[in-house]
């Protein structure tokens, strides 16, 4: 629940610079792309802290690697992040976050069907998880465009 928080304050965050004349956060899109950096690059850093232990046991059985699997896919928010600011990169960057979800997306629902918990909460319900999971997608390929 705290990278939809963080995505929603920081947008906000960024729209009342905006208003305030910041020419940066003028547009929606401009709010949404870079509230949309800073949940990635929030979400990485869980990959790279003690946190990390946590995502590998959210990884299923079924797929090998979990250690190099959550610190791959930190680092490919870290560049897909990145990408998202730079106007050329940008749009193979939405596409490659989308499709880092998407990937990803298994993760969480093992969590929530073993109940795995994260930093010792209980994972997000599986319902509200997958709701999550279309806002990030929208937030990522609208801050893309």
């Amino acid at each position: 629940m705290a990278p939809f928080i963080l995505l929603l304050v920081s947008f906000l965050f960024f729209k009342g610079l905006g208003l305030l004349g910041l020419p940066i956060f003028a547009s929606w899109q401009d709010c949404a792309r870079y509230a949309t950096v800073l949940l990635y690059l929030f979400t990485a850093s869980a990959h790279f802290t003690p946190t990390r232990e946590d995502l590998i046991k959210m990884v299923p059985a079924t797929f090998p690697y979990p250690r190099q699997l959550v610190f791959i896919t930190g680092i490919c928010e870290i560049l897909g992040a990145l990408g998202l600011l730079i106007a050329p990169l940008r749009l193979i960057a939405g596409l490659c976050l989308t499709a880092l979800l998407i990937a990803m997306f298994p993760a969480n629902i093992n969590a929530a069907r073993h109940n795995i918990p994260l930093r010792g909460k209980r994972p997000t319900p599986l319902g509200l998880r997958i709701f999550l999971q279309f806002v990030f997608i929208a937030a990522t390929l609208w801050a893309a465009l």
